[in-house]
């Protein structure tokens, strides 16, 4: 429903991205509900694996944990109102839930992208200074610097609300699949273009500063790879490969939304949404398979749990 030339108090808004799916409806939402719930359960398993077991109480795996805790924030912030939608034909949400389901969105995504930052950085200091990394990176150093990228990404999200809240609306259909930013100021009365602007550039600059930290530190890891042994570049790259793909995941969709889109490259609505579904089901996803996979300590503990299930059900 469009209310031309005149603004109006909204209570709601009606979602209106799934509009133009050709395919069946319910098989789109299955896919989505069966990709939602292995991410998040591959994430409560790192973290109670994690918080259980006081020896992966170190740097690194509290990093790991907080990622996922980070990817269950990230992915369920929209995938659950997606779901609704397609299932279950729940295509309204009120204003308030909205802009709450904005905010936690875009404090996920940029949680996402300092999660990933900080990760990079644990790893220089462990290639690079083995013997000295438990003395420079301390439990408790991890958890404040932790809390600070919190607190640093909450002061970014803030922005949001505080220019979407104060603008007339004049529709209440949202052209996309959840209440994200560039949905909820389509709906305005006012021309968005410059807030779409200074979205990209707040988003250019975490991109920007994000992506380079991880990249010099991948050059600082190359560089100290080429004086090492055989064995050792082996062990290294295991390490880099887990972070690599997680960074691969996140970083993609976004350069592609963020970044081309501003300089000339054309999106249709179903392309733009396809990628945006896909950097919030992406991540989610791969994040906690691969450092449970990959990761040494928490594959072990799980094949331990599978190998005692057997041996259960054989006696």
């Amino acid at each position: 429903m469009s209310l031309q030339n005149a603004s109006v108090k909204l209570t709601y808004f009606i979602i209106g991205g799934f509009d133009t799916v050709k395919r069946p409806v319910a098989v789109v939402g299955v896919v989505m509900l069966i990709t939602y719930l292995l991410a998040v359960t591959g994430s409560l398993v790192n973290i109670i694996f994690i918080v259980s077991d006081k020896q992966l109480h170190k740097p690194m795996y509290l990093l790991i944990c907080n990622l996922a805790v980070v990817d269950i924030l990230y992915t369920s912030s929209a995938t659950p109102t997606m779901i609704a939608v397609l299932l279950a034909g729940f295509n309204t949400i009120s204003y308030v839930e909205c802009l709450i389901q904005m905010c936690v969105f875009q404090l996920g995504s940029t949680m996402e992208m300092f999660s990933l930052t900080i990760m990079a950085f644990d790893r220089l200091i462990a290639i690079i200074y083995p013997l000295r990394y438990h003395s420079y990176l301390t439990n408790t150093r991890i958890m404040v610097l932790t809390y600070i990228l919190w607190i640093v990404a909450s002061g970014f999200v803030a922005a949001s609300p505080a220019i979407v809240v104060p603008l007339p609306h004049c529709t209440l259909r949202l052209r996309y699949t959840f209440c994200d930013a560039a949905a909820v100021l389509r709906t305005t009365c006012v021309d968005p273009e410059k807030y779409f602007n200074q979205g990209a550039s707040r988003l250019f600059f975490l991109l920007f500063f994000t992506f380079v930290f991880i990249c010099l530190s991948y050059c600082g890891i190359l560089f100290f790879v080429k004086l090492s042994s055989n064995n050792d570049r082996m062990k290294m790259g295991s390490t880099l490969v887990s972070h690599l793909i997680c960074v691969i995941c996140l970083y993609c969709p976004i350069f592609i939304l963020a970044i081309l889109t501003r300089f000339g490259v054309v999106l249709t609505l179903e392309e733009r949404q396809g990628l945006l579904i896909g950097t919030i089901l992406g991540p989610s996803l791969v994040n906690p398979f691969v450092y449970c996979l990959r990761t040494k300590e928490i594959k072990n503990k799980i094949f331990k749990i599978l190998r005692k299930a057997n041996t259960a059900r054989v006696l």
